[in-house]
């Protein structure tokens, strides 16, 4: 994207806390949506203030308080982490920091002197990572020049995986709360583990759940699970949660609208102060588990016969 000038910014609109452009509806002087109540700024900087006692200064205290006090982390995790301290603590619990540390220079390394098979595809689909927020709005602007650095020197990391579409928003949502290295180091954390097991199969699991309105409103939600190491499986079951929440008004549709209401859940069914309690409630049966065993022990198989058949061709 380098030969690109940066194209025209986008006129001014009303955004909502996260950068998100809004309707004009209840706007206040400075631009930006009201819709928050004086009890809650006070609720969340009481929050901010535990966590910043909890993870200390640049998340010095981050480990020794996991291993003196899980349940309490745990807790505290499934509340919500602050909107202010999301970027470190994602980092923190997932171990990208730790990659960060032990792999100077490697980024860098990716992006400028390195290419990629999927560099058109990357640029292709840019446009269309979360086209109403302000930071991803200006063509060529610094926000799709970094999610394009980070994609690219992903789909060069793992050249198993290389690049799919999915990426895009899970990337641009890192971006929003750190820098390029920052992000993509998660990334690397997320999709191929790094304290935890990767959460394997990411990328496809978000093809029954709406992606973009997933990741931009139960963002937070989502590395919440991470913590609990439940892997895909709770991608599952906020499925089910969503299906549940609408069911009355599902059930009542006719097949050829059924499609539509399945790719455009109301705002109310995407508020995971009540959707991902919903889906922690979910009992998953054993036989799924069993079922996902099947699966991986055929695909392993597979995979085996075809490596096997094409070494006994070149021999």
């Amino acid at each position: 994207m380098d030969d690109y000038e940066p194209g025209p910014v986008p006129s001014p609109r009303p955004l909502d806390r996260f950068g998100f452009v809004k309707p004009e509806l209840n706007i206040s002087p400075d631009g930006l949506i009201k819709g928050r109540s004086a009890c809650e700024y006070e609720r969340e900087e009481r929050r901010v203030r535990k966590w910043r006692k909890m993870i200390g200064a640049g998340g010095s205290d981050w480990k020794h308080y996991v291993r003196r006090k899980p349940h309490v982390v745990r807790r505290r995790i499934r509340k919500g982490i602050p909107d202010c301290l999301r970027g470190l603590v994602w980092q923190l619990i997932s171990g990208s920091r730790d990659l960060l540390l032990m792999n100077p220079g490697v980024y860098e390394q990716l992006v400028i002197y390195e290419t990629s098979a999927s560099e058109l595809d990357i640029i292709r689909d840019i446009s269309r990572t979360f086209p109403s927020h302000v930071f991803f709005q200006q063509r060529h602007g610094p926000g799709q020049r970094s999610l394009y650095n980070v994609l690219k020197a992903y789909s060069v990391f793992d050249r198993d995986v290389g690049y799919v579409q999915g990426m895009g928003f899970l990337a641009g949502l890192l971006l929003l709360y750190m820098s390029e290295e920052d992000a993509f180091w998660l990334l690397v954390a997320l999709l191929k583990g790094a304290v935890h097991a990767p959460m394997e199969g990411l990328y496809l699991a978000f093809s029954f759940v709406p992606l973009p309105i997933f990741v931009t409103e139960v963002g937070d939600g989502y590395f919440r699970w991470r913590w609990q190491k439940w892997g895909v499986k709770i991608v599952f079951k906020v499925g089910l949660a969503l299906l549940k929440y609408c069911a009355d008004d599902l059930v009542k549709l006719p097949f050829e609208k059924l499609i539509h209401a399945l790719r455009n859940f109301p705002k109310d069914a995407m508020d995971p102060d009540t959707l991902l309690p919903m889906a922690y409630s979910i009992k998953v049966s054993k036989r799924l588990e069993e079922m996902k065993q099947e699966y991986e022990n055929k695909n392993g198989k597979t995979a085996e016969s075809a490596e096997c058949n094409e070494k006994q061709k070149q021999a």
